[in-house]
C-alpha cells in the first residue's frame, strides 16, 4: 500500500511558477514510475509527466519546455516545477505511483492560474 499526499497548490498569475511536491509511504518508493495527471473542470484526467525509476521523463506536449518532474527517492518524493504558467494549466493535479497492477492516487492539491 502506497499513500501519496500532493502539496503546493494555489493561485499564480499568468507567466508564473509554482513546485508541487508529492509525498509517498513506503519503503519500496524507488521502484516505482510516478506521474502527475491533471483534470480541469469539464475535463477528463490527463497525464501531465511521468518518471521511471530510472529517472527517464516523459511529458504532454501542452507542458513541454515549462514543466520539469523530478524525484528524490531517498525522501519518497516527486515534484513538478511548473514554469510559464497559462490559465489554460489550471487544474486539480493528481500524483500517482504504478508499479505493474498497482497504481495509487493522492487527493490532489488544485492550480488556478488566473489575473
Amino acid at each position: 500500500q502506497v499513500q501519496l499526499v500532493e502539496s503546493g497548490g494555489g493561485l499564480v498569475q499568468p507567466g508564473g511558477s509554482l513546485r508541487l511536491t508529492c509525498a509517498a509511504s513506503g519503503h519500496i518508493f524507488s521502484m516505482y514510475t510516478m506521474a502527475w495527471y491533471r483534470q480541469a473542470p469539464g475535463k477528463q484526467r490527463e497525464m501531465v509527466a511521468t518518471i521511471t525509476n530510472a529517472h527517464n521523463t516523459n511529458y504532454t506536449d501542452s507542458v513541454k519546455g515549462r514543466f520539469t518532474i523530478s524525484r528524490d527517492n531517498a525522501k519518497s518524493t516527486v515534484s513538478l516545477q511548473m514554469n510559464s504558467l497559462k490559465p489554460e494549466d489550471t487544474a486539480v493535479y493528481y500524483c500517482n505511483a504504478t508499479l505493474g497492477r498497482m497504481r495509487y492516487w493522492g487527493k490532489g492539491t488544485l492550480v488556478t492560474v488566473s489575473s
